[in-house]
């Protein structure tokens, strides 16, 4: 009996455990924290696309020299310089690094004293104290393409500089090599010496176009008493012809 009784109390005891560990399942289940789910691309922006404008792309000439003028802005990108490359459709480029996003810069071949007067210019070259029309910088005019880059970049097309009555963009006593001349201008490339009259004198007059040698005052009214002269001399010979008509 006594084991009996000891055997039924060790299954009330399985049981009762049982059930607690029953009961405390669904607890023990509700206290695990679940895995948060990732954050989807859309919650974040996308990033921004760098982008490069120009709000100055200027040729200009400055005291006889040719100079591009430039100002450029950014977004995007944390860069604060600009690199202006100049592109040679037949040789090497002509690169002009770490600039500010604003300025102005020589165009290529040309030249400057430290005071900025100019001492050469881009497609001519001195020659035995003669300008002559070609050098290594023919490609950057009448047109050049230059590509601007701060992180994007940007590639325009640039105009080489006309010159003016206050400012030449070319060697002194030249005719531009891409710029028509007047009628009667020299051949364009060339340099034609002035005349410079000897001791201070006016230089000679030109011939007349013609063989006849200019008329004079004095001259003119001579011919026009002659002329007078022989209409009186006509109208003297008409009247005699109708009186000896009348006589007879």
């Amino acid at each position: 009996m006594a084991h009996a009784r000891t055997a039924v109390r060790a299954a009330a005891g399985l049981a009762l455990s049982g059930a607690i560990a029953v009961a405390a399942a669904p607890a023990l289940a509700a206290t695990v924290p679940s895995p948060s789910s990732s954050p989807s691309s859309t919650d974040y922006p996308p990033p921004e696309e760098p982008t490069l404008t120009a709000q100055i792309f200027q040729p200009e000439c400055d005291g006889d020299v040719p100079y591009l003028r430039y100002a450029v802005t950014a977004t995007g990108t944390e860069n604060t310089t600009v690199t202006i490359t100049w592109l040679n459709p037949g040789g090497d480029d002509v690169v002009q690094a770490d600039l500010p996003m604003s300025g102005r810069v020589l165009w290529p071949g040309a030249v400057v004293d430290s005071s900025g007067a100019p001492l050469d210019w881009p497609g001519w070259r001195l020659e035995n104290g003669v300008w002559v029309e070609g050098d290594e910088f023919d490609w950057v005019r009448p047109s050049v393409d230059v590509k601007l880059e701060v992180n994007p970049e940007l590639t325009m097309t640039a105009a080489y500089p006309p010159s003016s009555p206050s400012c030449a963009t070319n060697p002194p006593g030249t005719v531009p090599p891409d710029e028509p001349g007047e009628p009667g201008d020299p051949t364009p490339g060339t340099t034609v010496p002035a005349a410079v009259p000897a001791d201070g004198a006016p230089p000679a007059a030109a011939p007349p176009a013609s063989g006849f040698l200019p008329q004079t005052g004095a001259g003119v009214a001579g011919l026009v008493a002659a002329a007078a002269a022989l209409v009186t001399a006509g109208g003297l010979a008409v009247g005699l012809a109708r009186r000896r008509r009348t006589d007879h």
